[in-house]
């Protein structure tokens, strides 16, 4: 099975750009690939999208060199199994707040004696391989530190064997340290906790990623050292695009229209 570009790029220490898809379309996902995105995530926990909309998704990738995420509901054994079958080549676990956490996480994206994985590979068998050894060590498994509880535990979480990542989400980073979201990446305790896992994913030699406000804020973190950032949702993006042209067209400002922010 051949690396994907998230991993190509990591092992070589380069950062990885990224689309983020909230909305259920094949076309959209699709789309943020051909335009470069070095990976799509499918959004299933906070996007409008199930299964039966998110392996289409992950079907318009197959032909684009993006890597294909899913962000999977919660920590759910039976969630991350089926989006590797679908031939997710990378999960997001949301919510993990301990090394115990972490570690049922990284079972549910193992197959035996790594983790608690089933086999029957589907989809995934026919396009990334069914050696299970092989295809543990090929799948990525990126659980989110984005509590002051996970923040608290970041070294012990980043330290779990089979952990290849943590994938930031800076907004309900900033609800559980008592940051206004208007301040997210600006007040001192987001700013320090942002760094904070920054630091111990280079510790641990994992993986740091998070969710951004768009390309210049990907820059600046990627300078920084984060290594997988995402530019925006489609819904954001969609947002911003719209507020922009009808800004202009009624004469409002330049129509440079505000950013939506990383979510929309």
């Amino acid at each position: 099975m051949a690396e994907t570009r998230l991993h190509e790029r990591f092992r070589a220490n380069e950062p990885s750009f990224g689309g983020w898809c909230g909305t259920p379309s094949s076309f959209a996902a699709e789309l943020l690939a051909a335009e470069g995105c070095d990976y799509v995530c499918v959004d299933c926990q906070h996007g409008l999208i199930g299964y039966d909309a998110m392996w289409p998704m992950l079907q318009a990738l197959r032909a684009l060199p993006a890597t294909p995420v899913v962000r999977i509901p919660a920590n759910s054994t039976e969630w991350a199994g089926k989006a590797l079958d679908a031939r997710a080549r990378a999960i997001i676990v949301p919510m993990v707040n301990t090394r115990d956490e972490a570690a049922l996480a990284v079972a549910a994206c193992r197959y035996a004696p790594d983790g608690v994985r089933s086999f029957a590979t589907v989809r995934a068998g026919m396009l990334i391989g069914s050696d299970p050894a092989q295809v543990n060590r090929e799948v990525l498994c990126l659980v989110m530190v984005e509590t002051a509880q996970a923040l608290a535990n970041v070294d012990s979480i980043c330290s779990t064997p089979g952990v290849d990542g943590v994938y930031v989400g800076p907004a309900d980073l900033a609800v559980s340290l008592g940051v206004p979201l208007s301040k997210m990446f600006e007040a001192p305790a987001h700013v320090d906790a942002v760094d904070e896992i920054r630091e111990a994913c280079q510790r641990h030699g994992i993986l740091p990623g998070i969710h951004t406000s768009g390309g210049a804020q990907a820059r600046a973190l990627a300078e920084a050292g984060y290594r997988m950032c995402t530019l925006a949702t489609d819904v954001a993006l969609l947002r911003t695009a719209a507020r922009r042209e009808l800004a202009a067209a009624r004469g409002e400002g330049d129509g440079a229209g505000a950013p939506s922010g990383p979510y929309g």
